[in-house]
């Protein structure tokens, strides 16, 4: 080495810095890589997007590869640098290039490459996936030991080196991180569509069902003028039929044949009849995504909710639970009278009906009370007090206050929401109920 001139030795040396900076740099590149943008550029046929996949799927091959060359680039560019060193300044050297090399390695081939790859990762990975696809062909049988002799010291360790497979998947809950992350990638509205349909696998039929007391129907028992008018004033499409009671329903019309028949001829009590269609019942507890996809089975828009005894609790409509995903799109005046009867006070409150569901009361006033026990403001209320609240009770749930203005018979039929009170933690069952001017002074505090 000793006839080598210096100039040489320190071009290999800066060489050497440099491929060690680009093995760095390299990995971090092509670790940080969005692997769903990497799919996508590889299904459309970018060529270092497709070598840089078959390369990340089986990292291990990669990483060994990558850490060979680097260890061997830095050990061959210590060593250049010592006889370097010596040839310059004798032993001293020795010290003064340790402290120099150490600095310049930790600059120039470990943080700047790195902190690069991180920016511009895309770029240093696809052209690093060039050159080492064929390299890992040629220095293959040296990563396969090196990688078999590493498993094994893992399984004596008593880690289980087998790969799930599912490293790159995403639960529900880290989709929905992703695509509040999306940012201006995704308008605000698709936003809310996509977190909508991930929050479709919590919701069941009940929770959005039309009640039982709220359902409008057809009883063949009234008199035929009072059927007449029921046709010809209402604002749905299908309406369940029925004798005296609704758990003796026959079935379901379609109103449109109804009406078309009305313009050309008298309508009659016995074709009424005669066109009632076989009610579609839906189990209690159904969950919605199931039942979207049994709508679309069974060619249906309309169901019947009923529990395990069979009674109908309810009614349930595709409409309903495509609300759910794209939010309100219809003019439905049942729900806008009761929408209407959500009013805001000048004092911030809300006034609230107590038959409203508590998902629609948390998703019009972004509120959070809890939606896993009863379905109905009305019925939050009597499971949290235990009994039947009297005119004027108050009390809070989630820290939120409530007073109870209006009750007839067993259902609360209005109430109060307030303003939520600010770190607001329930010390004992004695802070369940308050007195108005405590609530207040709670709040106000």
């Amino acid at each position: 080495m000793n006839d080598v001139p210096i100039g040489i030795m320190l071009l290999t040396l800066v060489i050497l810095i440099g491929l060690s900076g680009f093995f760095s740099g390299s990995e971090t590149a092509l670790m940080t890589l969005n692997r769903y943008r990497l799919r996508n550029l590889a299904k459309n046929g970018h060529n270092g997007a497709v070598k840089a996949a078959a390369l990340l799927e089986k990292p291990e091959r990669l990483i060994g590869l990558i850490l060979l060359g680097n260890n061997f680039v830095n050990i061959l560019a210590s060593a250049l640098a010592t006889i370097l060193a010596i040839s310059l300044w004798g032993d001293t050297g020795i010290a003064i290039v340790t402290g120099v090399l150490t600095l310049v390695i930790l600059i120039f081939a470990e943080v700047l490459p790195k902190t690069l790859a991180t920016l511009k990762s895309e770029r240093l990975a696809f052209f690093a996936a060039h050159i080492y696809t064929p390299l890992l062909k040629i220095a293959w049988p040296l990563v396969f030991l090196i990688n078999s002799f590493v498993n094994k010291l893992l399984v004596l360790a008593g880690v289980d080196t087998r790969r799930s497979g599912n490293g790159d998947k995403l639960n529900s809950e880290e989709l929905r991180t992703v695509v509040h992350e999306a940012g201006d990638m995704i308008p605000e509205r698709h936003q809310k569509m996509l977190l909508n349909i991930l929050d479709l696998e919590k919701v069941t039929v009940d929770e959005i069902m039309v009640p039982r007391n709220e359902i409008v129907g057809i009883d063949l028992n009234d008199s035929w003028p009072h059927i007449i008018e029921q046709i010809g004033q209402s604002r749905h499409s299908r309406l369940p039929v029925y004798r005296e009671d609704i758990d003796n329903v026959e079935g379901f019309i379609y109103l449109r044949r109804m009406l078309k028949l009305m313009k050309g001829q008298e309508l009659t009590q016995a074709y009424v009849e005669s066109s009632v269609r076989e009610a579609y019942f839906v189990p209690e507890g159904t969950p919605v995504t199931l039942q979207l996809l049994n709508f679309q089975k069974q060619k249906k828009r309309i169901g019947l909710v009923v529990d395990e005894y069979g009674d109908i609790q309810g009614l349930v409509t595709i409409e309903d639970i495509l609300e759910e995903i794209v939010g309100e799109f219809t003019s439905d005046p049942s729900r806008q009278e009761k929408l209407s009867e959500i009013a805001l006070m000048q004092d911030g409150s809300y006034t609230v009906q107590g038959s409203i569901s508590v998902r629609e009361l948390n998703r019009e006033l972004s509120w959070n009370l809890p939606t896993e026990g009863p379905k109905t403001l009305n019925g939050l209320v009597l499971e949290h007090l235990q009994n039947i609240p009297e005119n004027g009770a108050s009390f809070i749930i989630n820290g939120r206050p409530i007073e109870i203005t209006k009750v007839h018979g067993n259902v609360v039929q209005m109430a109060r929401l307030d303003k939520p009170i600010k770190n607001y933690a329930p010390r004992d069952n004695s802070d369940v109920e308050l007195t108005e001017s405590k609530m207040r002074a709670s709040i106000q505090s």
